[in-house]
């Protein structure tokens, strides 16, 4: 059987050879670019290495699903080029990957910049109807929208040039890679281990970016044990592009005064404690912030010898129906429909939804088609929302109705129709 070789992404070096090396991570939606305006001086002292997300700024699409994926790939385009200790800049999903670097591989990460990013980015109902809305429409409606989400509107009003290449930048992605890149965020969630990251991280944060804005970073700031806080003025989401001298100074400073050559490779710690960053635009010092901590689930009874399913029907349960449709229901349910919840959680999407012998398109498809036979129209509604969520298109939801109609009855299909039809039209029209 032959081995699956991991797909290298695309890069470029600028620099001396000989200097350290020094990474730079995209945001979703951008391409290495984004970078070009700290290239100049970063390059002075390090090789810097900057990278392209799958399908962005032309780059093979081969869709990477979770942070965890895009941190393989980079590490083994890494591993190639014989790269094995670097510092590491990222920017919203670029700092994720840093977050997941400074986690699993601490021993390859001397020093951590992490850009407009958080241990959890929203929420993942918010990236998966993202991903809906970019499978029925494609990237158009999200590419002119994105100057809103990471300009200030005094910038993007000054500079429409800019303004323009970033819409390109986003229409020219490969959709495909972008839904992929969605659910990577959707599933992104490091809250609790925060206190593990060794490495000395600077969190830099735009003042009014309203996608991961100061209080994230500050989130960030109290979780990561060795961390600084900068705080950009008259800035947004996508801060390298819109205020590029002060994130290049505070990137200097930070990579010159914390990049320690005591670096033990077993721990990924350095042995002498760098100097504190003292950014020139960094807020005050920031007060402690309560991270949310995430209690461990009641413990369930459970079959001798099997995995109780209860925790992986929850995560399932979450990922088709949305966590805010779960919560309704889990916070709706009392001393008299508590048992039935959990009963559906255990056994209808821990024992069925989480087998491995369909995949989930084809377990809404099959879904679909019982709640049309059995008249369950409310029911029907939510799980035409999976659907869209599990990859099914409108077209694809359409066909399953149709033959529904033959099978089942015309009288049924033209109820489903009906609900169908306006989920759809809820879920795949795009938000101004």
């Amino acid at each position: 059987m032959s081995e699956t070789k991991t797909p290298a992404l695309q890069y470029r070096f600028d620099g001396p050879e000989d200097a350290p090396v020094l990474i730079l991570g995209p945001s979703l939606g951008t391409t290495w670019h984004m970078w070009d305006r700290q290239v100049p001086e970063l390059a002075k002292q390090w090789r810097v290495f900057r990278f392209d997300l799958p399908g962005h700024g032309g780059a093979p699409a081969y869709p990477a699903g979770s942070v965890a994926d895009l941190t393989t790939r980079l590490l083994a385009t890494l591993d190639g080029l014989g790269v094995q200790r670097f510092g590491y800049a990222g920017c919203a999903l670029g700092g994720a990957v840093g977050i997941e670097l400074a986690l699993r591989h601490p021993e390859r990460l001397a020093s951590l910049a992490l850009i407009a990013a958080s241990p959890r980015f929203g929420t993942a109902d918010e990236f998966r109807q993202r991903g809906v809305i970019v499978r029925t429409n494609g990237l158009d409606p999200i590419a002119r929208t994105s100057p809103d989400r990471w300009f200030t509107s005094g910038f993007a009003a000054a500079q429409p040039a800019i303004t323009e290449w970033a819409v390109q930048m986003v229409r020219t992605t490969d959709p495909g890679c972008y839904i992929a890149s969605c659910e990577a965020l959707a599933s992104f969630d490091v809250r609790p281990e925060l206190g593990r990251v060794g490495a000395p991280t600077l969190v830099l944060v735009g003042s009014d970016d309203q996608v991961t804005g100061p209080a994230e970073a500050r989130t960030l700031v109290a979780g990561i044990p060795d961390a600084r806080l900068a705080v950009v003025p008259g800035a947004s989401h996508l801060v390298p592009v819109e205020q590029p001298a002060a994130v290049t100074d505070l990137l200097v400073r930070h990579f010159s005064t914390a990049w320690q050559p005591g670096f033990d490779s077993t721990t990924g710690m350095t042995a002498i404690q760098a100097s504190p960053v003292k950014p020139v635009l960094a807020a005050a010092p920031p007060q402690p912030v309560a991270i949310a901590e995430i209690a461990p689930a009641a413990a369930q009874p459970q079959a001798a010898g099997r995995p109780d399913p209860y925790d992986a029907g929850l995560k399932v349960r979450r990922e088709v129906l949305g966590d805010a449709h779960v919560d309704r229901a889990l916070a709706q349910a009392d001393e008299f429909s508590g048992d039935f919840q959990e009963f559906i959680t255990r056994y209808a999407w821990g024992e069925i939804w989480d087998r491995p012998g369909l995949d989930r398109r084809s377990r809404s498809c099959v879904t679909l088609t019982a709640l049309v036979a059995g008249g369950h129209l409310e029911e029907l509604a939510f799980h035409t929302r999976a659907a869209l969520r599990n990859g099914l298109t409108p077209t694809e939801i359409k066909e399953v109705l149709l033959q529904a109609a033959v099978y089942c009855g015309v009288p049924a299909a033209n109820s489903a129709f009906k609900v169908a039809q306006q989920v759809i039209r809820e879920e795949t029209t795009p938000t101004d």
